[in-house]
């Protein structure tokens, strides 16, 4: 008589990693439309809150940063459509090997960190609406930057997620979200536009740089290093045509 074996049918090994759920059909979703693209000013924001994080920030973790880039928390939910939003150990690759083209909840199991509105018009319900519906999606920081001052004279006002209800921090020109990162108002050209923006900075103030910036910066620390040798080479050559004046082989 064969020994009894309660264990399940299956292979010999298997993980949480190896098992992957089945796919829920998504067609019926909206995930592009042919709404054009916002303001000027609020395209080269949009462009400056994602860029620099991937050309600049390495949190030693995987990220996305996106714009414009539908949430859906299920199915048979209506997407939102963030500004910009910031998503933790997860990436937009993670996404493609769903088939998703949209940041779907059951995804990446859980919704993203940071979310931000930027208002260019008072029909956008940043401050009503919408705050409600990210406190719904579990939302933990959610930001809104009014540079035309379109709802109030403050030009960035940010929420924190406190037991499922958003609690608005004091006012200030920058503000701590996740991994060490802040928003704040910088003073500035971008892209050949002189104006006030929402940047990410690190902790202590120190702005992330685009890559054009950095570029930048690099290029004026390899010339200042090319001066400073230049320098040194000249201070040799003269101390050495001075003992060789005095009879010493250098």
């Amino acid at each position: 008589m064969e020994p009894e074996n309660s264990a399940i049918d299956g292979p010999a090994e298997s993980s949480w990693e190896s098992y992957r759920p089945p796919v829920p059909d998504t067609s019926h979703l909206i995930t592009e439309t042919e709404e054009p693209v916002d303001n000027l000013f609020s395209e080269k924001q949009m462009r400056l809150l994602t860029e620099p994080l991937y050309a600049s920030w390495d949190p030693g973790r995987p990220f996305w940063v996106a714009a414009n880039v539908g949430l859906y928390e299920a199915l048979n939910a209506k997407a939102v459509v963030p500004d910009v939003f910031l998503s933790l150990d997860t990436t937009s690759e993670q996404a493609k090997e769903f088939g998703s083209k949209c940041y779907f909840f059951w995804d990446h199991g859980k919704p993203p960190e940071v979310v931000i509105e930027i208002v260019s018009n008072a029909e956008g319900g940043e401050l009503e609406r919408k705050l409600a519906r990210y406190a719904k999606l579990h939302v933990d920081h959610y930001l809104v930057f009014d540079p035309f001052a379109c709802l109030s004279s403050d030009p960035l006002q940010a929420y924190v997620l406190v037991a499922g209800a958003y609690e608005k921090r004091p006012r200030a020109g920058s503000y701590s979200t996740v991994a060490g990162l802040w928003l704040q108002l910088w003073d500035g050209a971008y892209e050949g536009q002189t104006d006030r923006w929402l940047r990410w900075a690190l902790e202590g103030g120190a702005i992330i740089p685009t890559g054009a910036e950095r570029a930048k910066t690099e290029a004026r620390r390899a010339d200042a290093e090319a001066e400073r040798a230049r320098g040194e080479t000249a201070r040799a050559d003269a101390l050495a045509a001075r003992l060789r004046e005095l009879g010493i082989d250098p």
